[in-house]
């Protein structure tokens, strides 16, 4: 059911089921937050600290997503399973410019204790689509450290293309690092 002045894209693959999460995901999203399995490499959080998540802080990041969705800064989509309804991740999209660029930032992230079963390729497949028919985008980017090979083929397997590299361009792990930027548009 859909509450008055939310913003509901829903988008559906083979197996998966791409939505905004609801409060009535709470037990599914924090299970699946406490069972992953101990970070694999840098860019995995692995197991998290999820004692400050209780419902109503659940409650209340769905609503900050609605707010964000509904005023166009950002759309975050959680990934499903359909069989079942496991909550495997997320994919979002944070707009970087309207107007004559329609030009967006996507990122994505799957539990890892659902890797290597091709769910990120079909989820950010689908949420290309989803950004480039139902948000209107034109330009999407993947903004990847250098040394995350895992999202640099999942950017190359749906499609994106590397266009540079930009030194300096965040700041993170103590530092400002280079990105890797992958993009795909609506025409291509």
């Amino acid at each position: 059911m859909k509450e008055e002045g939310s913003f509901e894209i829903t988008s559906e693959t083979e197996r998966l089921v791409i939505r905004p999460l609801k409060k009535a995901d709470y037990k599914n999203w924090l299970n699946e937050f406490e069972n992953r399995y101990p970070s694999q490499h840098r860019h995995d959080k692995g197991r998290m600290d999820m004692s400050q998540c209780t419902e109503e802080w659940f409650h209340n990041l769905v609503d900050k997503h609605q707010e964000l969705a509904l005023t166009d800064t950002a759309h975050v989509f959680g990934v499903f399973r359909k069989e079942d309804g496991t909550h495997l991740g997320m994919v979002d999209f944070s707009t970087l410019a309207r107007d004559e660029f329609q030009w967006g930032r996507i990122g994505y992230s799957i539990h890892n204790q659902y890797w290597r079963n091709g769910y990120g390729e079909e989820a950010v497949n689908e949420a290309l689509n989803m950004a480039f028919h139902h948000l209107k985008f034109h330009r999407i980017e993947a903004h990847i450290n250098l040394d995350n090979p895992a999202s640099i083929n999942l950017a190359e397997n749906v499609g994106m293309k590397y266009e540079c590299t930009r030194k300096g361009f965040i700041y993170e792990f103590g530092g400002w690092t280079d990105n890797l930027i992958y993009y795909k548009n609506s025409i291509d």
